[in-house]
Parts: structure tokens; sequence; C-alpha cells
């Protein structure tokens, strides 16, 4: 759970209850099957603000805690799945992860479709609902399933999951958001493309430099150790931290650092990385005064991870589960690892023979967080197969022109010999 404060929401879903919110009302109707339709003004998630009138039907209740209530639904017009995230709104503040989630667009994030407000049982409450595209699985699903059957998830899988959240982290990043709550549950997979899309921005944040950050923030199995040591000035690589966390539990099967409590969770940190120096310390808070700590050996990384474990995914896990934030490979750099040269190699397929998801389709904001990996990153075979299609569309166009051209030609022509008799006729 994480530590930023949250409100539950125990309103009634379809609205019945509510009254019109600041983007207009809303009204209950009854479609064939006498199945209830909601219809709301809303506005959509991207920006420029557009007001949309949208109908959705057949609510039913997907996850709570205590960030709110999320529903899935689905939009009349189009029969699309859609998934509604309500939050009770301070009315005195603007939502956060509303705010960031407009900024967002990339193909690893949860997309946000619309949002609209509803009022709740008590006079002054508002609810913000986030309308966002419906994804029917998460990774830390998927991965229990293959726990509870004695099996780990096949290394492409991992490759193809990790692969991913790390474009994604890359994308926000490089705008400057941190999302502070990087764990399976907050990934979302869809198991027939094995497209993967992070979700959850409520603890989401656009870190500035010397302004302060609260330290509990977080779920614990994923929590950097800065975060345990107190820091308020950390910066985008504790999401690296929990990435490193997840990608150890995938290979592992459960969690690396399953800590009962904060302490207990640096104590569990501490078994593996061994007890952090005096620099290391320093270098996650430069505050922190207290250095009186058991001193641990590092236990080495082969033999955290069973024997079969690559030893690439060793290394890159490695590479990420540092104690010195700085030390940590960035998520850019964790994409061009060779742990994901699978992934690059030309004719790949997934095990259902399915194409793979769209790896390598990185924006200059992407990329603009370290350049000098683009020829890593994006293998010959794509730029090959980008600059074909751009040649063929270049192609089809001056042919198009050509064709047009030659059209207008004749139409000239035609049109002058129309026009000669037309002269001739009304002359005669």
């Amino acid at each position: 759970m994480s530590g930023r404060q949250r409100t539950t929401s125990l309103v009634d879903p379809t609205g019945r209850n509510s009254s019109p919110g600041s983007h207009g009302g809303f009204r209950i109707t009854r479609d064939k099957d006498g199945g209830t339709v909601t219809t709301v003004l809303a506005t959509t998630g991207a920006l420029p603000d557009t007001a949309e009138e949208i109908s959705y039907s057949n609510n039913k209740v997907i996850g709570n805690g205590s960030f709110g209530v999320v529903y899935q639904a689905r939009l009349v017009d189009c029969n699309e799945l859609i998934a509604i995230k309500k939050v009770l709104q301070d009315k005195r503040f603007k939502n956060r992860e509303l705010q960031i989630m407009r900024k967002l667009d990339h193909c690893n994030i949860v997309k946000l479709k619309y949002f609209f407000y509803t009022s709740g049982e008590k006079k002054e409450e508002v609810y913000l609902n986030l309308v966002q595209e419906f994804v029917p699985e998460t990774v830390y699903r998927v991965a229990r399933h293959y726990c509870k059957n004695r099996q780990t998830l096949p290394l492409i899988y991992i490759k193809l999951y990790m692969y991913q959240l790390f474009r994604a982290l890359a994308y926000i990043h490089s705008l400057g958001v941190c999302h502070r709550d990087i764990k399976p549950q907050n990934l979302l997979l869809d198991p027939d493309t094995a497209v993967l899309k992070l979700c959850d921005f409520g603890s989401a944040k656009i870190l500035v430099a010397g302004e302060p950050n609260v330290a509990y923030i977080c779920s614990r199995y994923y929590r950097a150790p800065e975060l345990i040591f107190g820091a308020v000035d950390y910066t985008v690589n504790i999401d690296t931290w929990s990435a490193g966390c997840v990608l150890a539990e995938l290979l592992l099967g459960q969690p690396i650092f399953p800590g009962d409590s904060g302490v207990d969770q640096l104590v569990e940190i501490i078994k593996v990385l061994g007890t952090p120096t005096r620099e290391q310390i320093r270098e996650m808070n430069q505050h922190y005064t207290e250095f009186k700590f058991p001193q641990i050996k590092p236990h080495p990384w082969s033999r955290v991870f069973r024997a079969r474990t690559p030893a690439d995914a060793i290394s890159l896990t490695s590479q990420l589960l540092e104690y010195t934030p700085g030390s940590r490979c960035t998520p850019l750099q964790a994409c061009a690892h060779k742990f994901f040269d699978e992934l690059r190699e030309p004719g790949i397929k997934l095990p259902n023979g399915k194409e793979l998801p769209k790896l390598f389709n990185f924006s200059a904001q992407e990329l603009s967080q370290n350049a000098n990996l683009q020829s890593v990153l994006i293998p010959e075979h794509f730029r090959n197969a980008t600059s074909n299609n751009t040649t063929t569309s270049s192609s089809n166009s001056n042919s198009n022109t050509s064709n047009n051209a030659t059209s207008t030609s004749q139409s000239s022509s035609t049109s002058q010999q129309t026009s000669s008799a037309v002269v001739s006729t009304s002359a005669s």
C-alpha cells in the first residue's frame, strides 16, 4: 500500500445518488435488455479540453482500496470496455493524478480517455471519475498463476514485460514524472498480445530539484533504500529500484525483499546487498547520522537466484539494485541491456505465434535521455523496414501526384475540347 493518503469512495457506481458535477449532469436510462445506461457530459483526456457526452453500461466493481474504487463498464456507442477510477476530490487542490495523466501519451501507459465529476452522498463531496482504457490482466496475477502451479514465468515474457516497463519509465522520467508506486499490481497486461501498460498515477509527482517530497511513499517490498533512510530529496531513481525488485521477483517467483515493516525491509535488503557504507548512506540521505549497523557482507548475486537463471538477467538486476541512487542504470540503459537482445532479433514471435508488441517505435522524447543508445535500441531490421515503408509511401505519393497531374492534364484537354464544341455550337 502506498504511503500517500487516499480516500475510499463508498458511493453508488452508477451515480444514482449523485447530483450534477462541475462538467454537467448525468441521466440514467435503461437499454433494451433492462440494463442501466449512464450518460454523462465528460471532458476528453487529451488536451485541449473538449466536452463530449458519453454513455456507459454494465458497471461492476473490479478493484478498491484507500485510493477509491475502480469499475469496469462498456461504452455504449463503440462497445469498448473501459475502467472508471473514482476518487474523492479535495476541491481546494487540483488532482495531481489527472494533471499528470493528461500530459502522457505512450503505448506502454494506460490511456486516459475522459474524466468527469460527480457529487457524493454528503453535500460537499465531489468525486473525480477517470475513464481509462480497460486492460484485462496484471503482471501480479499472471505471476501468481505460475507460482501457484509451481512454475516460473517463461523468460520471453519476463523480457517483454520488463522491457515495456522500462520504456514507460524512460518516457515519464524524461518529463520529470516519478511514478512512486511501481509494483506488479500496477502493470496491466493484455495476455493475448503481451502488451504491458503502466497504470495508477495516484502517487505520481513531477519532482523538482530543491523541493522536498514525502519519504513515506511506494509499496513496502518495492521501496528504495533512500526512502527507508528518510530522504525527501530523492529522484526518479526510486522507480528504477522498484523496477529492479519487480524483475528479481519475476525471476525468483517471489518478492526479493519481503520485509514485514519499514525497518525489516532494510534488513532484507542488507541480507542481499550487505551493509551500506557511510558514503552510500550519505548518497541516499545526506542528513542521516545513524551509522550503527551490523557489518554483513553482500550475498553473491549468483546465489540469490536459481542456478539456471541467465547471467545477463542477473547482471541487469544487480545494476538496478544499487544502494547509491545515481549508480543505478537508467530505464533507457536497461532497455539497451543485452538481457533484451533476443527481442531485437528479426522474425521473433510470441509463443502463441503472434507478432511482438511495438517495441522499437521510440519517440524523440524517449530518446532525449540518451541519444547515443539509439543504434542499440532500434535494431537494423526495424530501421530498414521503416525506411522501406517511408520510401514506398513516398513513391506512392509521387505516383499519385503524377497520376493527378496526368488526370488534370487530360481533364484540361477535355475541358478545352468541350469549350471549343460549345463555342462552335454557339457560333452556328
